[in-house]
């Protein structure tokens, strides 16, 4: 296995892909450097003298700044390297026109619905619409349970602190994403729960949502009833008959909707995994599926990129919009745009934001931009989608799902347990990770470093995603992590 690699022929420095000891010449390709101290895995070692002041080349594009001269072989991190990254910007359109050659279809096995796309999974969901009835859904789930086997595959309550004391568009948004979730394909059946004098109660939420089967969405009301446990279990218990007739059967992959999101990420991340779920996302939208890229504030500093290949003018408009409106977020509450990488980042190789979004990015792959969305907005246009929503990990995994997404790839260098509403695919960068976490990891994409073409390894996770889509359990699923969060944006009462 190679110990260096320089990703463009462009690049000042090359990433370790294992440790490196000072002293010890490394051939990288186009040549031989020899680091001065020693290197960890997934961090930079200058290929060159690099000037203070000089712009640091990565990835073909620049990552900060050179706060100090640093020879041949010096260690490249946030000691001597900082962001070039500053406030909204006034963008210019200088589209590339990407193509995608179509591709032959596939199918996976779903569960077809009489409103929407298939779901791949049959699930009986529990919603509060307000933190109030958490426990109520939390002791209906586990009543519940006796009703899972055959076509109901299993019995979730997606609790969450929010359903009243906001205002505005923040329960605009809150009651969107608790509409789109209750007509999500996953669920074969929904409990909407509420309490009853919540400002985003049953009666607010239901104008949100869109066309449903009557046969998949039941609601009550606790503070109208004198037993809330037996009257939500009869409720789940018609749900449940209902679902026992669903089937899975051959669907078309244009059907998916597949979110890409990546949390606890190293230096390796944006060499091996997320350029394999680049290469995924080019398949599916190629067979007419749909991707969902998100987390906005990793978007900036590779943000040009993505403007670049939107379909036409408008589209590029709302990715300009999509991006200085995240950056006025930031500033309207009087806090630093580029706050990131993460300290997990850091030890992992990661020195700005320039270098994490750049290596996050990699995850859209090569396709033309088609859509781009608003936080809970649905997708409706097939192909690679912009959706606005937070970095954390939770909270935009959650809004994909929201989005439509019936599955995550999540892609990860360092690990992470957690599961959002959907099957969540843990993708680790480097397979000493996957090794030692296999009851977090799905997939190890380090492979792409011992032998496996980048093209073999995307196709391998095509097959997996189908796989998941026909009912392989992720390892979220199997341990049991299923969890919901909001992305809060204004005052509590």
């Amino acid at each position: 296995m190679n110990k260096l690699v320089q990703i463009t022929p462009k690049d000042m420095v090359a990433v370790a892909l294992q440790p490196l000891s000072a002293g010890e010449a490394v051939n990288y390709g186009a040549g031989e450097v020899t680091p001065l101290a020693d290197i960890p895995m997934g961090h930079k070692v200058a290929l060159r003298d690099i000037k203070k002041g000089e712009p640091v080349i990565k990835y073909g594009f620049p990552i900060g700044e050179a706060t100090q001269d640093i020879p041949v072989g010096g260690h490249v991190h946030s000691h001597n390297l900082h962001t070039l990254l500053s406030g909204a910007h006034d963008y210019e359109y200088h589209p590339t026109h990407p193509r995608l050659e179509p591709k032959a279809p596939a199918n996976f096995m779903g569960y077809p619905r009489k409103v929407g796309r298939p779901g791949i999974r049959n699930e009986l969901w529990i919603i509060p619409t307000v933190g109030c009835v958490n426990d109520i859904a939390n002791a209906l789930v586990h009543r519940a349970q006796k009703l899972v086997g055959g076509s109901v595959e299993g019995v979730y309550a997606f609790t969450h602190p929010y359903g009243c004391s906001q205002m505005g568009g923040d329960q605009d948004n809150t009651r969107q994403v608790l509409a789109n979730l209750a007509t999500h394909p996953n669920a074969g059946g929904v409990l909407l729960l509420g309490l009853g004098c919540e400002n985003s109660g049953i009666d607010q939420i239901m104008p949100h949502i869109d066309a449903y089967d009557p046969d998949r969405l039941r609601t009550l009301v606790t503070q109208t009833v004198e037993d809330e446990l037996e009257e939500g279990m009869k409720l789940l218990e018609e749900l449940a008959e209902n679902m026992r007739r669903d089937q899975r059967v051959p669907c078309p992959a244009s059907e998916l909707v597949v979110g890409l999101k990546c949390g606890g990420s190293d230096g390796l991340s944006g060499i091996t995994a997320n350029p394999t779920i680049g290469v995924f996302s080019d398949l599916l939208t190629a067979m007419g599926g749909s991707t969902i890229l998100t987390e906005v504030p990793e978007m900036f500093g590779a943000e040009t990129i993505l403007m670049d290949r939107c379909e036409d003018d408008a589209l590029f408009d709302k990715t300009v919009h999509l991006i200085n409106d995240f950056k006025d977020y930031f500033e309207s509450y009087h806090m630093p745009v580029y706050e990131n990488p993460s300290p997990g980042n850091k030890a992992g190789g990661i020195t700005t934001l320039e270098d994490k979004a750049l290596g996050c990015t990699q995850k859209s792959g090569s396709s033309p931009v088609r859509g781009v969305l608003k936080y809970a907005e649905k997708v409706r246009v097939p192909g690679l989608n912009l959706l606005s929503a937070p970095g954390n990990d939770l909270v935009a995994s959650t809004a994909l799902a929201v989005s439509g997404a019936q599955l995550v790839l999540f892609s990860t260098g360092r690990g992470t347990p957690f599961g959002c509403p959907v099957p969540t695919v843990k993708i680790a960068s480097n397979s000493p990770l996957a090794q030692r976490k296999r009851n977090w990891i799905d997939f190890d994409a380090g492979r792409l470093l011992s032998g496996m073409t980048l093209d073999e390894l995307g196709q391998d996770l095509m097959d997996y995603v189908l796989a998941v889509a026909g009912g392989k359990q992720t390892r979220n699923e199997i341990n049991g992590f299923h969890d919901l969060a909001i992305f809060k944006q204004g005052v509590t009462l």
